[in-house]
């Protein structure tokens, strides 16, 4: 059987891509604010600054996850992006 892709929104850009193209960031009900695994409320976000910025200055992922999203969180994701960014380049 032919599998369809899962997709997912951005709370940012309301965009919608694959699940695998987005960072998930959970509110677990033990450990707080998390990415990647867990399981709890989620909220998706793409893989670029724009979104990343947007997300941070309106407090969109605070609202989707109905709580305070700590700024280890958001340091994590800036240096996710940075990585990404700087192993693109070298790819060049």
């Amino acid at each position: 059987m032919n599998q369809r892709p899962v997709l997912r929104r951005c709370v940012s850009c309301r965009q919608l891509l694959n699940r695998q193209q987005l960072w998930r960031v959970i509110r677990d009900h033990q450990e707080g604010v998390v990415l990647d695994q867990g399981m709890g409320r989620s909220a998706y976000l793409c893989q670029n600054e724009a979104c990343l910025d947007e997300a941070h200055r309106r407090k969109r992922l605070q609202k989707a996850l109905r709580c305070q999203v700590p700024n280890s969180v958001m340091e994590v994701l800036q240096k996710r992006l940075n990585q990404s960014f700087d192993s693109a380049s070298e790819a060049r």
